[in-house]
């Protein structure tokens, strides 16, 4: 048996009249990968909050290496070997990335100055181990979601912590970007580090771990060796029931063209010389369900982004219902019917200061306005209906954003959008960061959309998810359409082979 570490020891905690843990027993393994799964809000995150020093239990108790321990913050956590890579990233985009990096434990040199230059050093070492081609100097504004998620790893690899928590370490990460975190995961397990592994990609962590632990509501259901589980043994414990993503409505309910997007050119943010998207045609009908599959860099965010508004078309044009929407803001595409779920919910579907139902209702203000003056029972009515519709589960309407889960957080974005009655809804990545579950009933919500005759387009790089609820996915590789296919007729591995990736068992 291997040497236990780190032990919670019938941890509960509350959060007002919410219960989240509810007497919790956790052990941490030496050189292992202890893989812990659960639905948003079985609790996941807020164990490992309590293990890296960033929540106090309200009752229970940790031991490390066996001795009583109580850690008042994350500081004192790390000073003692544990390190954590946050779900939501927790970066400072003004920032260089080497300032993030050491950021609150800085390099001091002779004279009692910053070691900047060591600081890169450092910095630029980290970025080849993780075989990331980043520059210690730029911006973390600057680079794209999956560097950013790259940054916050090597700033947890840069403390050498002994134990090491990953919070949906890959959600935005590529797949050969996955291949070498694996790399490092068994480099440090190699050399005696533990760690802790949650994630939404069952398959993903099926494969890099050594035991699996199942949390529901509060509680730890269910542990077994890695050897001995399977799929259905987790999601079984995990949500205690089946599942499925859905099915896509009738093909009988399409009508006419709502989206129309001619040779949508668009220019590469980090350099403008590059095209993103390079000569893109795509119609989407009233009822119909599009996914667009891709890998991490194929221009699938860019061209979203574009027809909502968020950055420009370098050629070619976006008609919705027949109008071209060429110079309209994105608060005025909404108005006429077009909206985007984001990619970052975090950073650019949600206000943080904000509550439930004031996210909710941002997009829609306008409709509340009489005179000078906002008509509160319309906002709160719309608010309540939306709650209802996208099954959001809170406390009430005004209920703090953070205290959701990821996957109703997720939920708010999207009834955000659909309280402003689109006609065309764009999401890109709406599954990024939420369990089975919450991902089910995603789905199921934009079906049920798409049967009323709202046109619904989806990117996604998870190919799984090109064959649930889907009439056509669209592949798109390098900026450019590489195939088209019926969802009803194709295989994974004819997507995956279209979009450059190796064909693997999944």
């Amino acid at each position: 048996m291997s040497e236990v570490v780190l032990r919670a020891l019938n941890v509960t905690k509350r959060y007002g009249g919410t219960q989240a843990l509810k007497g919790v027993d956790f052990e941490v393994l030496k050189g292992r990968v202890t893989a812990l799964f659960g639905e948003n809000g079985a609790g996941k995150s807020t164990l490992m909050k309590i293990l890296s020093g960033i929540e106090q239990p309200t009752s229970g108790s940790l031991e490390l290496y066996g001795e009583p321990v109580e850690f008042a913050n994350t500081v004192e956590a790390r000073d003692r070997g544990i390190s954590i890579i946050h779900q939501e990233l927790s970066l400072s985009p003004n920032l260089s990335v080497r300032d993030n990096i050491f950021m609150g434990r800085e390099i001091i040199g002779k004279g009692g100055m910053v070691d900047y230059a060591e600081e890169r050093r450092q910095t630029q070492e980290l970025m080849e181990r993780l075989e990331e081609p980043i520059d210690p100097d730029t911006k973390v504004a600057d680079l794209r979601l999956g560097q950013q998620q790259i940054v916050e790893i090597a700033r947890a690899l840069s403390v050498n912590a002994r134990i090491l928590i990953m919070d949906e370490p890959t959600s935005a990460l590529s797949a050969s970007e996955v291949e070498v975190l694996f790399k490092v995961i068994r480099d440090l397990t190699a050399s005696g580090v533990s760690i802790v592994y949650i994630s939404h990609h069952l398959e993903e962590a099926i494969e890099i771990s050594d035991h699996a632990v199942v949390l529901r509501d509060g509680l730890i259901v269910a542990q077994a060796e890695i050897a001995d589980v399977d799929l259905d043994w987790i999601v079984g414990n995990m949500v205690g029931r089946g599942f499925d993503l859905g099915s896509p409505p009738s093909r009988e309910n399409f009508g006419e063209v709502a989206l129309r997007i001619e040779q949508a050119m668009v220019a590469d943010p980090s350099n403008p010389e590059r095209l993103a998207v390079n000569g893109v045609s795509i119609d989407v009908r009233e009822g119909e369900i599009v996914c667009i599959y891709g890998l991490m860099g194929a221009g699938r965010t860019e061209l979203l982004e574009a027809v909502a508004g968020r950055v420009p078309l370098a050629g070619g044009r976006v008609l919705l219902l027949g109008r071209d929407v060429a110079g309209l803001s994105i608060a005025e595409r909404i108005q006429v019917g077009l909206g985007l779920v984001p990619e970052d919910r975090q950073r650019d579907g949600l206000v943080q200061t904000m509550s439930v139902g004031g996210n909710l209702s941002l997009a829609s203000l306008m409709k509340f306005l009489k005179g000078l003056v906002l008509s509160r029972p319309e906002e709160k009515d719309l608010v309540q209906q939306m709650i209802r519709n996208v099954r959001v589960k809170t406390a009430g309407p005004g209920a703090a954003i953070g205290s959701l889960s990821g996957g109703n957080q997720q939920k708010v974005v999207i009834g955000k959008m659909l309280a402003t009655n689109p006609k065309v809804i764009l999401l890109d990545e709406p599954s990024r960061g939420i369990d089975i579950g919450a991902k089910s009933e995603v789905f199921g919500l934009l079906s049920e959309l798409a049967e009323k005759g709202l046109a619904v387009i989806y990117s996604t790089s998870e190919v799984g998810e090109c064959l649930s609820i889907a009439h056509r996915v669209i592949v798109m590789s390098k900026g450019r359409i590489s195939a088209e296919f019926d969802a009803a007729t194709t295989t994974k591995e004819q997507i995956m082979a279209a979009s450059g990736e190796a064909a693997v068992a999944i």
